[in-house]
């Protein structure tokens, strides 16, 4: 068998055509959009020569490809990598990359860890530390919406929320960047973000040890489903190290990409201002429009047929979620644009299917929170300097992105 970045090297299958570009370039991941647009021209596959595996982009197609856990696995790797030709870097997700019955085993466990009444529990917390927050921006004026803002709220809340005794934030955004980099080629981001990890994953394993988390929090529960024998000690720890794998950075990203969203639509702010049930629209909105997370793999378990193209056993497919969400044939010509209005219904941001992400209510959670507060406490909101976007394999966040806030006049 040959192989090509870890995985099995297919030609490409008849019909399908063969584009010579670089999905997970640099310049490419800060700017996607031209991409998506030229795969989505190419629908419903494009075989990526460059990696000798396909590609999808069209609404449809990808969401059947990525819903189907019979037909396209998760168990074998979301990223490039097939588990069953290589060894990952570390052990597998038993939530994100295993498939039903063992996924079911598991995900019944955290999913009960992170219910709607566990966090409700944590809501009051979450309103309280963006109320400070932004007071706090607001006495600033200008500031860096990514290092300031974006990434100070979710590691001071979710932290929280897990019950870490001991976090360290710069640790924790660095370990999700780490985890999202990996799921792409071995290029010069993979290889920056995994020179970290000597530092960082033992000290997020430590972190996710029964002793390190205090009672009331989403990890403890979890070592509670480990003492009635649901799971395994062991996977216990390694379903809080999934929390904190996938909790932070895409979180981050959200509240980034909701400020850009804001910043550079006009109007957008002042429809949140005048109507706060607008909120969870719009976080379904920033979800669609910039995809946080713009591309997961699956891979083919046996032979198989989508769109009438023939897929054989064991080829990687790249699943582009971010050109998905902006597909004009399921959003409207208007598809590139964030509406704050619009209701998105069927987006794949947080996935489809068995894995859909499991934390996406307490992700909805934090950033209605910072959302409703922010705009209940911010008459104006600017760009104070160009925008910056962060290449990652995975992952579509801001470098940085300078605002300029004023406070609203109260009445």
């Amino acid at each position: 068998m040959e192989m090509q970045d870890g995985h099995a090297a297919i030609d490409p299958p008849d019909g399908v055509p063969v584009w010579d570009v670089d999905p997970y370039a640099e310049a490419t991941l800060a700017a996607p959009e031209p991409f998506y647009e030229a795969l989505r021209a190419r629908s419903p596959f494009a075989y990526l020569a460059h990696y000798r595996m396909l590609v999808c982009g069209g609404y449809d197609v990808t969401r059947e490809v990525f819903s189907d856990h019979d037909r396209f696995v998760s168990s074998r790797g979301v990223g490039l990598q097939d588990f069953d030709l290589e060894d990952p870097w570390r052990p597998p997700s038993i939530v994100l990359e295993v498939d039903p019955p063992y996924h079911t085993r598991t995900r019944r466990v955290i999913t009960r860890a992170l219910s709607p009444s566990a966090v409700r529990e944590m809501t009051e917390m979450f309103r309280t530390e963006a109320e400070r927050l932004v007071d706090r921006l607001l006495e600033t004026g200008r500031f860096d919406a990514v290092a300031d803002c974006a990434e100070i709220y979710p590691t001071t809340v979710f932290p929280r929320a897990v019950g870490l005794r001991q976090t360290d934030p710069r640790r924790l955004v660095d370990y999700g960047a780490m985890v999202f980099n990996a799921l792409g080629p071995d290029n010069a981001l993979r290889r920056a973000a995994m020179a970290k990890g000597p530092d960082i994953v033992p000290w997020i394993t430590a972190r996710c040890a029964r002793d390190e988390l205090i009672p009331g929090g989403f990890g403890a529960t979890i070592f509670e489903a480990a003492a009635k024998e649901e799971i395994t000690p062991e996977e216990a720890g390694m379903l809080v190290r999934s929390l904190l794998s996938a909790g932070v950075d895409t979180t981050v990203t959200g509240i980034g990409n909701a400020l850009w969203c804001l910043a550079t639509t006009p109007g957008a702010l002042e429809a949140l201002k005048a109507d706060p049930k607008l909120v969870r629209p719009c976080i379904e909105e920033v979800l669609r429009r910039t995809s946080p997370v713009h591309g997961f793999c699956r891979t083919a378990g046996r032979d198989t047929e989508v769109a009438g193209v023939q897929i054989v056993a064991g080829t990687k497919i790249l699943c582009s979620l971010g050109a998905a969400n902006l597909d004009p044939e399921r959003w409207g010509a208007d598809a590139g644009d964030f509406v704050v209005h619009r209701r998105p219904v069927g987006h794949l941001a947080f996935g489809v299917g068995v894995h859909n992400c499991v934390g996406q209510t307490v992700a909805r959670a934090e950033l209605d929170a910072f959302l409703t507060a922010f705009a209940a406490r911010v008459d104006v909101l600017e760009l104070d300097g160009a925008p910056v976007w962060r290449p990652n394999n995975a992952i579509r966040a801001l470098a940085t992105l300078p605002v300029r806030i004023a406070p609203r006049r109260r009445a």
